[in-house]
């Protein structure tokens, strides 16, 4: 690839490679998300230039911002990806909560109405 200052820049196909890669994604798996071949995916990663249509396709099934790819460094990724899981996990952690609180008034209520019963019963005992 070409080099500023001895500084070797990738192109956009390495840089999608390596994310589809930390993303754990086979090239089947986003040739699939892009209705295209493993083999048409493989020549993408190769590739110096990608068309702006087709790069944004890419990010789109990646599910990541152009930007996020066109600067793409292992730690930004990593953040964007932490992000992503931490907001489904906070998402996942509020319905369990709300879950559980609505059980926990369903049980309470059938504990009251089953000491409402038990009155009801000594009530009609103590006047027979």
């Amino acid at each position: 690839m070409e080099t500023t200052r001895g500084v070797r820049t990738i192109s956009n196909g390495e840089r999608i490679e390596q994310i589809r890669k930390l993303m754990g994604m086979s090239q089947t798996e986003l040739g699939r998300r892009l209705g295209v071949s493993k083999q048409a995916i493989s020549k993408m990663e190769r590739a110096k230039n990608i068309r702006q249509e087709k790069f944004a396709r890419i990010a789109h099934a990646l599910n990541l911002s152009e930007d996020i790819i066109e600067s793409f460094s292992q730690d930004k990724l990593i953040l964007q990806i932490e992000n992503m899981f931490s907001i489904s996990t906070v998402y996942t952690n509020n319905l369990n909560c709300q879950h559980n609180a609505f059980d926990k008034v369903i049980e309470l209520y059938e504990r009251l109405l089953q000491l409402e019963r038990d009155k009801v019963k000594i009530l009609r005992n103590k006047l027979r």
